[in-house]
């Protein structure tokens, strides 16, 4: 039993330290910091592994102590096998080093020698074979952590835009949308020319995004790794895409109708051409204030890829396109715009915007837990306040491939 649950605990511990390396690898590989749900998933790996590791140090030392102990008990059985009085009784293996040499024996044997007679019946002898299908109560079947899922958390079109601090459930936003005015005077003492200032307000209401499980006591305390981090991280997961696919889906049903790439097979002509008109119309409606970013799906990258290889003469609008980096979402730019890709785009487009044209609001609640004792069970639940924020619609352009 000390066993098992040294490779359960053990099992647990490393797939944690996996875990936290993961954090840390796509943090890295995207040249940022942890964000607030990273770091949040880091420390709950952090304090579990204290105490796994609490539990495992005390249990080590026994088990190191009764191996050792194991030991010299064997090496005094066989030195008590070697010196008893039953030791020259005991039977060496058997083995001839050539088929005449076997039938030279027979053939003592034959003539009635003991020795060899003894020697041939214990070479011919039938041996029961064990092997592990006779004993697999005693082989424990491992598993490897980390425990595989393919799941794409990747916020790509959120982290651009970078979420803001939600204030409230309801809040708004002040927008010029009058300015004042000033022109050349058609004279001298002539009067100058008046226009008020207009300021609207935009108003915001927090949504609710968030998702449980009931999870039995029993699944939680023999589960290898543990259940909890991972039905927890995938929670989180969830959350990520369906708040992604929030903000996607209320950019592209706000933006502004772009030119469009032509019907049939693109050209480079063809996407470098709505490229600029998108460019035009985000510079007419924000005036250079913010960054342009591109974000599309991941159906349009055998329409883009082709046209913009990696490897490329100098007069190209693009150094080319890489098909190896989704862990980050950025593929790479076109004329000077990085191109993202995010599952939460729709189909057969390219969502064009400025970083100062939309805003998202976030605030997380995290993970929630609690027992239930009637049933031996444990509900856990992710949950977070999430709005995305239009400020401008001439500044989120929507390209499309027309059939």
């Amino acid at each position: 039993m000390h066993d098992a649950m040294l490779a359960r605990l053990q099992g647990e511990l490393d797939s944690k330290r996996a875990f936290q390396d993961q954090l840390v690898e796509a943090a890295q590989t995207a040249g940022r910091d942890l964000t607030a749900q990273e770091m949040e998933l880091y420390t709950r790996a952090k304090e579990r592994m204290v105490e796994l590791e609490a539990q495992l140090v005390p249990m080590r030392d026994s088990v190191r102590i009764a191996a050792d102990s194991a030991a010299r008990t064997a090496e005094l059985a066989r030195a008590f096998e070697i010196t008893g009085r039953n030791a020259a009784r005991t039977p060496s293996p058997v083995e001839y080093r050539s088929a005449g040499e076997f039938l030279l024996e027979q053939y003592r044997a034959g003539l009635g020698d003991r020795d060899a007679a003894e020697r041939i019946e214990l070479y011919t002898r039938a041996a029961q074979h064990q092997t592990t299908a006779d004993n697999a109560g005693l082989i424990p079947l491992p598993i490897l952590g980390p425990v595989v899922s393919f799941i794409d958390a990747n916020r790509v079109l959120v982290t651009q835009l970078g979420p803001r601090n939600m204030p409230s459930a309801t809040w708004s936003r002040p927008k010029v949308t009058q300015h004042t005015s000033v022109a050349v005077q058609s004279a001298e003492k002539a009067e100058l020319v008046s226009q008020k200032m207009q300021i609207t307000k935009l108003t915001f209401n927090a949504a609710t995004y968030g998702g449980y499980v009931n999870v039995s006591r029993q699944n939680v305390d023999f589960s290898v790794p543990g259940i909890m981090d991972i039905v927890v991280n995938d929670l989180a997961a969830e959350y990520a895409i369906q708040t992604e696919l929030a903000a996607a889906t209320a950019f592209d049903t706000g933006s502004t109708a772009g030119l469009a790439i032509p019907t049939g097979v693109a050209t480079v002509a063809g996407v470098q051409a709505s490229i600029w008109d998108g460019a035009q119309k985000i510079y007419n409606a924000t005036r250079s204030v913010g960054r342009v970013v591109m974000v599309t799906g991941p159906d349009m990258l055998p329409v883009l890829g082709p046209l913009f290889p990696p490897v490329l003469p100098m007069d190209q609008i693009s150094t080319g396109l890489s098909a190896s980096d989704f862990s980050t979402g950025l593929v790479g730019s076109i004329s000077g715009i990085p191109l993202y890709v995010s599952s939460g785009v729709g189909t057969q487009r390219i969502l064009m915007l400025s970083t100062a044209a939309a805003e998202v609001y976030e605030q997380r609640v995290g993970a929630l837990s609690v027992v239930e004792p009637s049933v031996l069970g444990v509900q856990v639940a992710y949950a977070g306040f999430f709005t995305p924020a239009i400020i401008e619609a001439g500044g989120i352009i929507k390209i499309v491939k027309t059939p």
